[in-house]
C-alpha cells in the first residue's frame, strides 16, 4: 500500500487487475453524511454517539499536555461525500504538479479546500488536503477504499490520520485526508542519506516511535480490537513537529470475538515487516502488530530497511541480523545503532530502546508485550535520555499501564 498523505512511493504486494465498479452516489455502507461541527463532547453518559478510551499524555494535536489523550470510536463514520467534481476542482484538475506520491492504491495528490466547509478553495484561501486517487486496475482497491472508510472514518486519536472525506463515482474511488507536511517516516529514515532531508535525531526517533505506539495502542484497546495489520515505515507520517500519525487503514482487521485468540485471513502484507506466525498459517494475533512495530523500531536504531537485497547477504533480513545484537551493551550496542546519531543518545537508554525491540520481535505472540505496554516503556526510556540530557520533561502516567513492564 502507498501512503496517503505525502510523497512516498511505496511497492505495493497486490497484483494488478479490474476491480468492480462501484455504484454511483452510495456511501459505503454505514457511512453517515459529513457535516461541519466541533468535536463532539461527552454526553452525561459519557457516550454522546461515541465511545471514548483514554490512551495516554497527548493533548489533540498530539504534543504534550497536561491530561490523558481521548481517542474516540464512533458509531458509524462522519465524513464529507465529496463529488468527483469538487475533487477536481480542489487538485486543480488532477493535473501531473499536484501529485505527492504514488503507491499500491495509486496517486496522491496535493489539493485545498475550505477550512470550514471543506468546499473546493484557492491556494491561497483555503487548508491543504491529500487525495488519494485509486489505480483503476487495483484489484483489491474497493474493499480497501471501503476499509479505509469505515475503519479510519469511525476513529479519531491524534495519532491517526484524519480522513476527512471520499468520492464514489463515475468508477473513480477517491479518499481525502488532512495533509501532512513532513512525509513518511520512511522519506525521512532512508531516503535522507545522500539527499536533501537531514538524518532523523535520537530524540526526534524516540518522539515518532513513542506516537505511532500510541496510535497501535489506541487501536488494540478500543471495545472491538482493530488489528491495523500493515505496520510499517511508509505508513507512519508526520506533521510539521514530527508528530507521528498512523495511515492506511486498506489492510485493517476487526480483532478475534471473544474467546478466540485469532482471526484466520488470506496472507497479505509487506515482506519484512508481517509477524512470522501470520506468514507461516495466516492466524492474525493482535500482538502480530506488535511484531511490525518491533521492527520499525528496529529501523529506527539501525536507520537500515527491514529487508533490503543490497546489503551483504547476512544483512537482507535486519531482524535476523539484529537478533545478536538486541540485548548485548557496549560494542554490540555500538555496532547496532545507526552512525549518524552517534553521540546522541545516552547508552542506557538506547539498550532498553534495543531490548524493548527484542521483546515485541519474540516469535511467540502470547510473549511479546501489550502496546500498552510498549508505550509505557518508551515513555519512560524517553524520560531517562531527557534526564540524561540535562532537562526534564515530566510525562502523565498512563491510566492502567503498567511502567517499564516490558523492559527491564
Amino acid at each position: 500500500m502507498g501512503n496517503c498523505c505525502c510523497g512516498s512511493a511505496d511497492a505495493g504486494t497486490k497484483p494488478p487487475g479490474r476491480r468492480p465498479t462501484p455504484t454511483k452516489g452510495t456511501p459505503p455502507k454505514g457511512t453517515t453524511a459529513w457535516a461541519p461541527a466541533p468535536k463532539p463532547k461527552p454526553s452525561d453518559d459519557g457516550s454522546s454517539g461515541a465511545k471514548q478510551r483514554e490512551m495516554g499524555g497527548d493533548d489533540d494535536d498530539g504534543a504534550p499536555g497536561p491530561g490523558p489523550v481521548v481517542g474516540r470510536v464512533l458509531q458509524a463514520p462522519r465524513l464529507r461525500e465529496f463529488t468527483l467534481a469538487e475533487l477536481r476542482a480542489a487538485t486543480r484538475g488532477f493535473k501531473p504538479e499536484m501529485v505527492l506520491g504514488e503507491g499500491g492504491f495509486g496517486r496522491v495528490y496535493k489539493g485545498w479546500v475550505d477550512e470550514r466547509t471543506l468546499n473546493p478553495a484557492k491556494s491561497n484561501a483555503g487548508v491543504i488536503v491529500a487525495v488519494k486517487k485509486l489505480n483503476p486496475e487495483s484489484v483489491q482497491g474497493l474493499q480497501e477504499w471501503q476499509s479505509e472508510v469505515n475503519f479510519l472514518g469511525r476513529l479519531w486519536h491524534p495519532n491517526l490520520v484524519r480522513l476527512l472525506g471520499y468520492c464514489g463515482e463515475d468508477r473513480e474511488l477517491l479518499l481525502v485526508y488532512e495533509f501532512m507536511s513532513k512525509g513518511s517516516l520512511e522519506n525521512h529514515l532512508f531516503r535522507s542519506r545522500g539527499g536533501n532531508l537531514e538524518a532523523l535525531s535520537w530524540s526526534r526517533r524516540l518522539k515518532i516511535a513513542t506516537g505511532a505506539a500510541r496510535g497501535l495502542a489506541f487501536l488494540h484497546s478500543s471495545e472491538k480490537q482493530v488489528i491495523y495489520r500493515d505496520f510499517k515505515a511508509s505508513n507512519i507520517l508526520l506533521d510539521s513537529d514530527f508528530t507521528a500519525k498512523l495511515s492506511d487503514f486498506g489492510l485493517a482487521k476487526n480483532g478475534p470475538s471473544a474467546g478466540k485468540s485469532h482471526v484466520t485471513t488470506r496472507i497479505i502484507g509487506t515482506y519484512g515487516y508481517a509477524a512470522p506466525e501470520y506468514v507461516a498459517t495466516g492466524h492474525l494475533y493482535v500482538k502480530s502488530d506488535v511484531y511490525g512495530f518491533g521492527v520499525v523500531l528496529l529501523e529506527l536504531l539501525t536507520g537500515m530497511r527491514a529487508h533490503d537485497p543490497n546489503r551483504p547477504s547476512h544483512q537482507h533480513n535486519l531482524v535476523e541480523w539484529a537478533r545478536p545484537y538486541l540485548s548485548g551493551a557496549g560494542s554490540k550496542l555500538k555496532t547496532l545503532m545507526d552512525q549518524r546519531i552517534d553521540g546522541q543518545y545516552h547508552t542506557k537508554a538506547a539498550l532498553r530502546a534495543a531490548r524493548l525491540a527484542g521483546k515485541c520481535l519474540t516469535g511467540d505472540p502470547k510473549s511479546r508485550p501489550s502496546m500498552d505496554d510498549v508505550v509505557a516503556a518508551l515513555e519512560d526510556i524517553e524520560a531517562l535520555q531527557q534526564q540524561a540530557a540535562g532537562g526534564h520533561r515530566d510525562l502523565p502516567p498512563r491510566p492502567g499501564a503498567r511502567r517499564s513492564a516490558a523492559v527491564p
